[in-house]
């Protein structure tokens, strides 16, 4: 199992997570393929998918480099599967307080989704926020919350985002920024996010 802090810095490292949201298993895993493929060290399945541990433990064992996460996780039955396989991270879409004592009680990362500041900064006081949907406010929205929330806050908008919007979500402070259905596995896309990762290394 992949320590918090490891996880934690490859989501940075990743600067857009793919988030994979398919109709089966095998989807899933060649979008994640694609994503480990175009130099990506983090990624996150979902727990809508059909089979979706069965997708975790191939990419565990065919990429153990990778940290594989496991989102849409809203019971703590499903994120206790999702550590067993050896899921590098948890997320909620909503505050789910029993997937962050399931975090706890394991020592994984858990990125617990919010959209109202008192649940953004609350969801970060635990590890990592998910701002979710993010595409509803933008990132006018996420400086302003970090401009009261305590030093060090980290969240990860998600939901709705364009590759063209990342730079501006990075620029408003975002740890990271999450894309589902809008990260389509091309060559041009491939391409675009390693400039991203590039853009964002200190210079």
């Amino acid at each position: 199992m992949q320590e918090t802090g490891f996880a934690a810095r490859a989501i940075a490292a990743a600067v857009v997570i793919p988030v994979i949201r398919t109709p089966t298993a095998g989807e899933a895993i060649a979008v994640a393929e694609w994503a480990i493929e175009a130099g990506v060290p983090a990624v996150e399945l979902t727990a809508t998918t059909p089979d979706w541990r069965d997708a975790l433990r191939h990419l565990r064992a065919q990429s153990p480099e990778t940290v594989i996460g496991v989102g849409t996780l809203r019971t703590a039955d499903d994120a206790r599967a999702a550590f067993a396989e050896g899921a590098g991270f948890l997320v909620t879409p909503v505050p789910v307080p029993a997937v962050s004592q399931v975090g706890a009680d394991r020592s994984v990362l858990v990125i617990n989704g919010g959209f109202t500041p008192a649940e953004i900064i609350a969801a970060a006081a635990g590890g990592i926020a998910k701002l979710f949907p993010a595409h509803a406010v933008g990132p006018r929205f996420l400086r302003s919350v970090l401009a009261v929330a305590p030093p060090g806050t980290r969240v990860v908008p998600t939901g709705g985002i364009a590759l063209d919007d990342v730079s501006a979500w990075l620029d408003a402070g975002a740890y990271a920024v999450g894309m589902g259905s809008e990260l389509q596995p091309t060559d041009e896309n491939a391409e675009r996010l390693r400039e991203l990762r590039a853009e964002a290394v200190p210079a």
